[in-house]
């Protein structure tokens, strides 16, 4: 992450306007919090230091190994989801990891706070020629606890300006957490901002905070509304199951606001709607917008809708003729964000899939990686309907803790109803992103023989953007087996096995000696239907010769049309990659933490390990810019 100015004490700026509220039976000792921050920020200063002077020295174990055999849970007390990843050594490190290859983790133009824990993104939202991002963050540490409203402003998405935080958990109602939350703009250009609160007993609340100076671009100072909290949970909801309300969309009179709010009852997701004329006093309306059973808890719903005919995105409100509407829910038993496309009757509040074998939580998905607890927001700017996720880390805890950061947000997408098939959305970077090209390099109708491995000449290959496309020959087909009716990307052993038609694509942070490498590709096999297949696929098995990171093969079939080439496009930024197929129908972002192949011992390669077909590729990939996010000079306003 580029850092042209000086450093700012975020910690302790925080111009919030607090609004007093009842006392709670117990205090919170919230005069604690600053000197706690300050002697914490003093304390990951000197480790990070102390990290920059050992240059490429192992790390310790013994710093390693100082926490317990196994890291604490986060967050499912509190009733949200685990924030510990643990499918690897207990949340613990094994592996001598030096400060070079965690440094490299870092991303050059993804945005990330400078240190410390972030996940949800919140809020977002476009106003006076400003991009703003809240997100969910921990001011203390690269662990979840202590969640804050970090923000942060941009021109074009892509260049960020750390601000002072918007809202810390102060009050009795949300001194365990300012989670997450959702603006909407009313039609007299006022904003509010509704947000879950954890109470000081852990119950899950609805608050509503504004911005103090609408005058003001920046929206430095909010202020938490005297009525709050606004919303407790219903009869028959539990006390932590009752999180994240939505942007607000007007009711059929156009006279009140609706917003929904996941939740579940016993085993089955749920999403409640709420009606409301001034976002302080709310009637729940008597039938859910929708329910799956099987799917669990309900985190992040989303609600918004998709032109059948225009490229262009919609207000949250819009509804009639040539609309879809997109309903999303982040689930908690399986931490993957799931959507569904079908028709909402205003009238009767009910959402209806257009295909009930795809519905929320049991289809299709955002994103077949590692990306939750997504967001959309209209941005009214330029028309169109945009997509932020928060993409976590899938190593040790203790590792996080080390080079004291966890968590990063997707490049932000644009999402549109794919015409073309009609059956799920398109989701793409947005084009600001495009600004961070620089050289590019071309190969063209590369001949890949069965077995073949290309090795392409590519300079910085820890920050590239880059398009591939790739013609096999339909006669091959021919060959396909029934054996391979049953193939699944994701217990399939990734693309070391071998199959008539596949696996081919291309293969990002690759060492010289293939011990590590990150293969990205298509297979092509029959389906169960008898009908050939496109399965897309990201294959972490060897990216890393470390026992403490997460690798798995992730993926998922595509459609795909006649006449169309495949194609992939994967913004690669040192640990993340976010690669999209057939023009973003299917996405799969990737975390990957090598610790040969980097900086300039990284190689690209195309490949074709299927048996039964030559495959011709064609590539370009352009060299990416840093971003540049670094604190906002307040000091100049």
């Amino acid at each position: 992450m580029a850092s042209n100015s000086r450093r700012y004490d975020l910690e302790g700026a925080t111009s919030y306007t607090p609004i007093p509220g009842g006392p709670p039976p117990e205090q919170p000792k919230t005069k604690k919090l600053l000197p706690a921050i300050l002697f914490s920020s003093f304390f990951l200063l000197s480790l990070v230091l102390l990290i920059i002077n050992q240059d490429q020295k192992p790390v310790p174990q013994a710093k390693l190994n100082t926490s317990p055999a196994e890291a604490p849970s986060r967050g499912v007390a509190q009733g949200v989801s685990e924030k510990v990843f643990r499918r690897v050594s207990g949340g613990n490190s094994s592996f001598a990891w030096t400060n070079v290859m965690l440094s490299w983790q870092t991303t050059a133009y993804h945005f990330q706070p400078e240190k410390n824990w972030m996940n949800d993104p919140n809020g977002p939202l476009f106003y006076n020629g400003w991009y703003h991002l809240f997100y969910q963050y921990n001011p203390e540490s690269a662990v979840w606890g202590l969640i804050t409203w970090g923000h942060a402003v941009s021109r074009d998405l892509i260049h960020w300006l750390h601000l002072p935080f918007a809202m810390v958990p102060d009050q009795w109602y949300d001194i365990k957490g300012v989670w997450t939350g959702s603006a909407t703009f009313l039609p007299d250009g006022r904003i509010v901002m509704l947000y879950t609160g954890d109470t000081y007993d852990e119950v899950q609340v609805q608050c509503l905070a504004y911005p103090a100076n609408l005058s003001d671009p920046l929206l430095l100072e909010w202020v938490k509304d005297s009525n709050n909290p606004v919303l407790f949970p219903p009869p028959g909801i539990g006390s932590k199951d009752f999180r994240d309300p939505t942007t607000a969309w007007l009711s059929p009179d156009g006279d009140k606001w609706r917003l929904t709010i996941g939740s579940k009852v016993n085993t089955t997701g749920i999403s409640l709607v709420y009606e409301t004329k001034d976002f302080v006093k709310y009637e729940l309306l008597d039938e859910y917008l929708h329910q799956v059973p099987g799917t669990g808890m309900w985190e992040c719903v989303d609600f918004y809708p998709v032109s059948l005919t225009e490229e262009n995105g919609l207000d949250t409100s819009v509804n009639g003729p040539g609309v879809k509407h997109v309903l999303k829910s982040s689930l908690d038993d399986d931490k993957n964000d799931y959507y569904a496309l079908g028709t909402y009757d205003l009238i009767e509040n009910k959402w209806t899939p257009d295909d009930p074998e795809l519905d929320v939580g049991i289809g299709l998905r955002y994103d077949y990686g590692k990306y939750y607890a997504s967001k959309t927001f209209y941005d009214q700017n330029k028309k169109r309907r945009i997509l932020w996720g928060w993409i976590r880390e899938t190593d040790a805890e203790s590792l996080d803790v080390l080079k004291g950061w966890s968590g990063v947000q997707s490049i932000p997408r644009t999402v549109v109803f794919d015409k073309e098939t009609g059956s799920n959305i398109l989701q793409w970077p947005v084009e600001e992103v495009e600004s961070l090209r620089s050289e590019s390099v071309e190969f063209n109708d590369v001949k890949l023989a069965p077995g073949s491995i290309v090795p392409l000449s590519v300079d910085s290959p820890s920050q590239l953007d880059l398009v591939a496309t790739f013609d096999i020959d339909e006669k091959a087909a021919e060959g396909l087996s029934e054996g391979e009716s049953s193939y699944d990307c994701t217990t399939s052993g990734g693309a070391a096995n071998r199959g008539v038609l596949g696996p081919f694509g291309i293969v990002v942070f690759a060492d010289q000696t293939l011990s590590e490498l990150t293969p990205i590709y298509f297979y092509i096999a029959k389906g169960l239907n008898g009908k050939i297949q496109t399965h897309f696929c990201a294959d972490e098995l060897r990216s890393s010769i470390a026992s403490d990171v997460d690798k798995i093969v992730y993926g998922s079939t595509v459609p795909v049309l006649d006449g169309e080439k495949l194609s992939i496009r994967s913004l690669v930024d040192h640990s993340i990659v976010e690669s999209f197929a057939q023009g973003g129908r299917r996405v799969i972002t990737s975390r990957i933490y090598p610790t040969k192949a980097i900086n300039e011992a990284s190689r690209i390669l195309l490949f074709n390990n299927a048996t039964g077909a030559s495959v011709i590729a064609s590539i370009k990939i352009w060299k990416m810019n840093s971003a540049d996010i670094h604190p906002f000079p307040l000091d100049q306003i």
